[in-house]
């Protein structure tokens, strides 16, 4: 019997494809899914007026999908309001301070004119008490100044500002007004207001240089 003659490399057999990997896709698409939904019912109906219901009903998910993802109201108002406000607001860096406080100060204009958004903010200040509710708001805070310190940061290095500078302090100094006008006020962010924040910041803070 002649014998067989030995395989070769493209008569191995094939080894079975193993199990794709998961890239996350649908996870992100949920997310997005439930943070828009978040910020629509709180634009309707306020932070007392969210339920986790709500929101997944209008998100086309389970509510256990919500609570095992965020687990309390509050957490998930918190991350969906961070969101908002990290999309499509880079910390700017236009090579000059002034220019760079501008853009801060229309993203914060942008940001808190937006429907809903004054009133979350004005009844998480009502409901400071609630330690979850102070997290939140804290949390939210912190990591807007942590984005956007990098402008002070620069802004010293060029020599616009005193390396002595804090740069919560001068972010306080331009932010503080514009959310005082919009919530005790009830006036409009105007340019000629902008501008007037701008000037102010620089001069307490130690310039008044373009």
């Amino acid at each position: 019997m002649a014998q067989r003659a030995p395989e070769t490399d493209d008569e191995q057999p094939v080894a079975a494809p193993g199990p794709r990997k998961r890239t996350g896709g649908r996870s992100a698409r949920v997310r997005e899914a439930v943070l828009t939904a978040t910020l629509e019912q709180v634009a309707e109906h306020g932070i007392e007026g969210l339920t986790i219901g709500d929101v997944a009903a209008r998100a086309g998910v389970a509510e256990t999908t919500i609570y095992r993802r965020w687990g309390t109201r509050t957490a998930l108002i918190a991350e969906a309001v961070t969101e908002l406000a990290a999309v499509g607001n880079p910390a700017p860096d236009t090579g000059a301070l002034r220019t760079d406080l501008l853009v801060l100060a229309e993203q914060i204009s942008h940001l808190i004119t937006r429907p809903g958004i004054a009133r979350l903010v004005g009844t998480t200040i009502a409901l400071s008490a609630d330690p979850e509710v102070d997290a939140a708001r804290r949390k939210f805070w912190n990591d807007r100044f942590e984005r956007s310190s990098q402008v002070i940061t620069k802004a010293v290095e060029r020599g616009e500002l005193p390396a002595t500078v804090r740069p919560r302090d001068v972010l306080e100094t331009l932010s503080a007004p514009l959310y005082f006008r919009l919530l005790v006020g009830d006036e409009p962010l105007d340019d000629a207001f902008i501008a007037r924040c701008i000037d102010d910041t620089l001069t307490l803070h130690g310039t008044g240089a373009d």
